[in-house]
């Protein structure tokens, strides 16, 4: 398998070699939910109230994705830094870290989850008919914890060594097998919302075997090898590095479950089951047309942060431009397709003319500024890549909790708007949290570069 060599090649094309592999990657791990909402929304008699059960359980879905990048995006742009400076132990050390601390968050997520599930569900907005439905998927899909936390979390090792294909790989062998096992379980067995969980719990099993196997090859630049518990207890500092720059990815997955959880509280109050069903729909067709300008931001992040270790500002600087471009051109498309093609994109998930009526115009309002997303992922990733923790943290929650949140409650009450402020909140926040990251990444980070190039020459 070649290769990406992300010092000396072209950027757009070190860009492109890594991005359309995670792209593919990343649409194919976006299957494990898409697929499972697609069939679960088509149960019979119970799909409207299965799908609305599915989007209870997102928070805390969200909240192991964050602890799943906390180490994965924590540590391998400091892995990628480290080779670039030739510093070759210390990035397998940070490697097999991060590793460990996947295991150990994802066995404490799981007992903390299966124990308080009824209680969080109730806190999500489940009602007297989603809680069961919700409950029974949730206390599955827990079981796979830590598979999904070692398959997501270290993949980004993988990509870092310049093998995204293989990281591909490893995503698109548990998607396939997902794909299969979906309505063997949901429909020949008769297993319904429970058939998809264990579908899943499966076939992130299968991932998290090949990430392991191939981090442990001959083949890698670093491998996961043993790790004594007094090396890994006297590896504070490393840790705490890991933790201080995946607190970016950390956070801004934390703070998604945080605005999931305030809209299906606010939407179940004005709007009811319904609109949480909507809600879930819409999150969807949103995970589903982030993917990629994801797979873009995750493609530039190892050959900034490589080229940034290996001290070549210039790189670096073109690197963060074609990041621009390439993401403005995906989201400007992506908003067309769907002002024009909404029933198509919400037909996906439903047949459900109920909810096909509410969501449309909901998912225009959700949709409206979401060319503007390209300014805050440009922004971030590029905080992020180059290990500049504190920036990507505060626009973060600038966007989220200082924005969506409160807007998520004033909209519909304040002003009177009722499910529209729900929906409205995401643009209004992507206009203003978007264009401060973005500006301040300009402001402070290409004069940094320019210094670093000034002292060169």
């Amino acid at each position: 398998m070649k290769q990406i060599d992300f010092e000396h090649g072209s950027v757009f094309h070190c860009i492109v070699l890594s991005a359309v592999p995670m792209l593919v990657a990343q649409v194919l791990n976006l299957l494990y939910n898409i697929v499972d909402r697609i069939y679960i929304a088509r149960i019979p008699q119970a799909g409207t109230d299965a799908i609305g059960a599915v989007g209870l359980c997102f928070p805390l879905i969200m909240v192991i994705t964050a602890f799943t990048n906390l180490y994965g995006s924590g540590g391998a742009p400091l892995f990628s830094m480290a080779f670039g400076k030739k510093e070759t132990q210390r990035a397998q050390k940070l490697m097999n870290l991060s590793f460990r601390l996947e295991i150990m968050t994802g066995i404490i997520l799981m007992a903390c989850g299966e124990l308080l599930q009824v209680p969080l569900l109730r806190l999500f907005g489940a009602s007297e008919v989603t809680l069961p439905l919700a409950s029974s998927y949730l206390s599955i899909y827990l079981t796979g914890t830590v598979f999904s936390m070692i398959a997501g979390g270290m993949n980004p090792f993988i990509n870092a060594q310049g093998y995204p294909v293989i990281g591909m790989i490893s995503i698109a062998a548990g998607a396939v097998m997902n794909i299969v096992l979906d309505p063997v379980f949901i429909f020949t067995l008769k297993l319904g919302i429970r058939g998809a969980a264990i579908a899943t719990v499966l076939s992130q099993a299968v991932s998290a075997g090949i990430v392991i196997w191939f981090l442990r090859s001959k083949k890698t630049m670093s491998r996961l090898v043993r790790m004594r518990i007094r090396e890994f207890l006297s590896s504070g500092r490393q840790i705490r590095q890991i933790i201080s720059l995946g607190l970016t990815s950390f956070v801004m997955q934390f703070t998604n479950s945080l605005v999931s959880v305030s809209c299906n509280s606010v939407l179940s109050r004005t709007g009811g089951d319904v609109y949480v069903s909507v809600m879930t729909i819409i999150s969807s067709v949103r995970q589903l047309m982030d993917t990629p300008i994801l797979a873009i931001a995750d493609g530039a992040s190892p050959v900034i942060s490589f080229n940034y270790g290996a001290g070549k500002p210039k790189r670096v600087r073109h690197a963060i431009r074609i990041l621009t471009i390439l993401c403005f051109s995906y989201t400007l498309l992506a908003w067309i397709f769907i002002i024009l093609r909404s029933d198509l994109v919400i037909g996906i998930f439903t047949s459900d003319r109920e909810i096909l009526k509410d969501a449309m115009p909901s998912l225009h309002i959700y949709f409206f500024a979401f060319v503007f997303q390209t300014f805050q992922y440009t922004g971030q990733s590029a905080f992020k890549a180059l290990g500049k923790s504190r920036q990507a943290i505060f626009f973060s929650l600038l966007r989220k909790v200082v924005i969506v949140v409160p807007l998520t409650f004033l909209l519909p009450y304040a002003f009177h708007m009722g499910t529209k402020g729900v929906f409205m909140a995401e643009p209004v926040s992507n206009v203003i949290g978007g264009l401060a990251c973005y500006l301040t990444m300009i402001r402070t980070v290409f004069p940094e570069l320019r210094r670093m190039e000034s002292k060169k020459i």
